[in-house]
This record gives structure tokens, sequence and C-alpha cells, in this order.
């Protein structure tokens, strides 16, 4: 392996811990020297990599906006015309449920975003918009959000039922608000006026 493709992997690994970190901990629950020692490295070769705490923050955001592109492609994909259903059940099932630092980005840093510098802001926008717009381009799915206005509240539903569901103790209440999330989205009723 040659010297410039072991910086590039230790710069990814960087990248994918200060990732995980920052969905389990947010922005201000972890400094550089956390950040490097979950990525199996020192300070010095964090800094090495990345200027700040801050940017390394904005691609990770970047990569995790990226990875959620690549699963709607994946469920586009592999699902065809069932491909919106599919990603709802998944997104209201095994994301909810996955530990916070395997969690989709949009649900576990668009708050930390919010709190964040104008760029980084300006660019996760961007990224929100990219998303909604694949969704919007993706295979016929019976009830798959038509527009971007339609993916937005598609998007801001399965955020904010995860959030909710994250955040009560009862599993039996956190089910419920899946359960009816699932339901709104599935069903066109909230979006569109009707069945």
């Amino acid at each position: 392996m040659s010297r410039s493709e072991r910086k590039q992997q230790t710069r990814q690994r960087i990248l994918d811990a200060a990732g995980r970190v920052f969905r389990k901990a947010g922005f201000g629950g972890v400094g550089v020297d956390g950040l490097a020692k979950e990525a199996g490295v020192t300070s010095g070769a964090f800094y090495a990599h990345f200027d700040s705490k801050a940017a390394a923050f904005r691609e990770s955001v970047g990569q995790g906006m990226a990875e959620l592109k690549d699963g709607v492609r994946h469920f586009q994909a592999q699902h065809g015309h069932t491909w919106w259903s599919e990603f709802v059940c998944f997104y209201l099932g095994e994301k909810r449920k996955c530990g916070l630092a395997e969690s989709c980005a949009l649900q576990s840093l668009a708050s930390e975003i919010s709190r964040s510098d104008p760029c980084s802001r300006a660019e996760f926008e961007a990224e929100l918009l990219n998303v909604a717009a694949l969704i919007v381009e993706g295979p016929a799915s019976d009830h798959a959000p038509a527009d971007i206005g339609e993916a937005m509240f598609a998007l801001s539903t399965l955020v904010g039922a995860v959030t909710l569901t994250r955040a009560v103790a009862d599993p039996v209440v956190a089910e419920k608000i899946a359960v009816a999330a699932e339901q709104v989205l599935l069903s066109g009723i909230s979006y569109r006026g009707h069945p």
C-alpha cells in the first residue's frame, strides 16, 4: 500500500469514527482527543487530516447524508415499485432501533447542525434537498412523495417519529409512534388530503 493510500485510509478511519461519535454524543459531547481515540490515532494525526473538530463535523455530516442517499438508491434498485414502503418500514424499524452511533445522520445530527455555522447549515440544506429530489425521482411506488414538499413532509415524519421513539421509555409507546407514522406515510392521507 502506498503512502498516499495509507494516508487516505487513516483519514477515512478518522471520518468514520467522527461520524459515530458525533451521532452518539453530539458536537459538544466530544473533543479532538476523543475523536482521535475513537479512530485509534493521535490528536496530532487528527490535525494532519482536519483543521478543526468543526471541519471533521462538516465532513461527517456530508458523509452521513451520502450514506442516506445510498440507502435510498439501494431500496429503489432492490425493491422497484415497492421501494417506498420497504424504505419506510426499514427506517421506522431497524433504523430506529439501532445504536445512536449507527443511526441516520438526518435523525441524529440535524439538531447539531441547527447550532452550527451558516456554511454548515447551507451544505446540510443542499444535501437535504438532494435527498428529497432523489425520493421524488425514484421509481413509481405506491404513496411515495410526488414532489419536494411531500418528500420533505415524509422525511420530517420519519425523523420526528424516530426521535420520539428513542426519547420515550415505554417500548409500547415507541411502537405506537412508529406505527402511526408508518400508517400516515403509506396511506398518503396527510400530504395528499385523500388515500
